[in-house]
């Protein structure tokens, strides 16, 4: 009787996929001690009554399968919190359905109305998770630049890149990586370009919560035209200070919450019951995520003020926990290599924004995070002033 003990040859689902430029440059960080402002994670820690609303919720015995699309309290907190926001009521029953964070509600709502054949319009730079997520549905992933310098949404191109096989569009507001945030304007040019389509919207806001100078995030789902096709996807570990609990929720009409539950209880079919009563307790206070602007914009003026008088060119930061930076006046290094200089040499570690484009293209810019404690921004300001 013979035995081969030689795993068997396979085809990659994805293989242009290789380790993140995330985990690069963490590791990095790591190997020389650099403060990691790359990956986008806080260093500081969440509020203690969250944590107590969790530990509560295991003390009660909330230890089991909750149901599938997540427990009805939570459900009806999301719902009302997007009514007190956006002005639209989303029925907990059937039009809220809680995720294993973002990444997982965005790969679901592909999968759920997306086919092989089909494409889907995403706009560069764009999160890394889109074109795989894409790719495992069996369809193609058309990059349509935003304008270059200042990632503002070009119509003229997005309205092109539309044909018959464009199933959806991936919209992203506040941005990552470029921290811009689309206008009342721009949301009623998306609604009127996709008005006469059967293209679906999937809208990633994790970030809706961090939006600066006075300005207000504008939600798909306060524009009727764009909410009937969209999937809104927002994230409790980037709202609250917990990105490792992946936690997250996505609202959408009811025959397309249909779809997505359909996948969604097959492929991760129900979340941390304990987190989610204790984030839906947690919710009952508005105060923690009415605060975040301010929290945030603190954070940034305070990482913003310390560059001033470097060589380093600050672009404008409307949203999000990110800051771009154009370091062309200190070196002609590509985006890769500066960051490599910056992590090993000044011990500063930052994310290149030529990954987030399909073609790699390289301007100078280095993007940064500031969800980091104050001492910490600190100490990487007095090291960036170097170079």
């Amino acid at each position: 009787m013979t035995t081969n003990s030689e795993t068997p040859a396979l085809q990659s689902r994805l293989p242009a996929v290789g380790t993140t430029i995330f985990a690069v440059m963490s590791q990095l960080a790591a190997e020389h001690g650099a403060i990691n402002l790359g990956q986008g994670f806080p260093d500081f820690a969440c509020d203690p009554a969250l944590v107590g609303a969790v530990a509560r919720a295991m003390e009660q015995g909330h230890n089991q399968y909750p149901p599938m699309p997540g427990i009805p309290a939570l459900r009806e907190a999301v719902a009302a919190k997007i009514e007190a926001v956006h002005g639209r009521r989303y029925s907990p029953a059937d039009e809220i359905t809680i995720t294993a964070g973002a990444t997982q509600g965005i790969l679901t709502a592909i999968l759920a109305i997306v086919h092989p054949g089909d494409e889907v319009i995403v706009l560069d730079p764009c999160y890394d998770s889109y074109v795989p997520n894409i790719e495992l549905a069996g369809a193609t992933a058309v990059r349509v630049p935003l304008v270059p310098g200042t990632c503002r949404p070009d119509f003229d191109r997005i309205a092109a890149a539309l044909s018959p096989r464009t199933r959806a569009l991936i919209l992203n507001t506040p941005h990552n990586p470029s921290a811009t945030v689309w206008t009342r304007e721009d949301l009623l040019r998306l609604q009127e370009l996709l008005a006469p389509t059967g293209v679906f919207v999937i809208s990633d806001e994790v970030y809706e919560h961090m939006v600066f100078d006075g300005a207000e995030h504008l939600g798909v789902a306060r524009f009727a035209g764009l909410a009937a096709r969209a999937f809104v996807v927002s994230s409790f570990g980037k709202t609250f200070h917990v990105t490792g609990w992946k936690v997250g929720s996505v609202a959408a009409p009811a025959p397309l919450t249909a779809e997505f539950r359909k996948v969604h209880q097959f492929n991760v079919f129900t979340v941390n019951s304990p987190a989610q009563h204790g984030i839906a307790d947690y919710l009952r206070d508005p105060a923690p995520w009415q605060g975040l602007p301010a929290f945030y914009q603190a954070k940034r003026d305070l990482f913003r003020d310390g560059l001033t008088g470097s060589r380093l060119r600050l672009l404008p930061s409307e949203g999000s926990y990110f800051q771009c930076v154009d370091y062309s006046a200190v070196s002609d290094l590509g985006e890769d290599a500066f960051c490599r200089f910056l992590a090993t040499e000044i011990g500063v570690a930052g994310i290149p924004l030529a990954p987030f484009y399909g073609d790699g293209f390289d301007q100078r810019i280095v993007r940064f995070c500031f969800a980091k404690k104050d001492e910490t921004l600190r100490n990487a300001v007095e090291r960036l002033h170097k170079p």
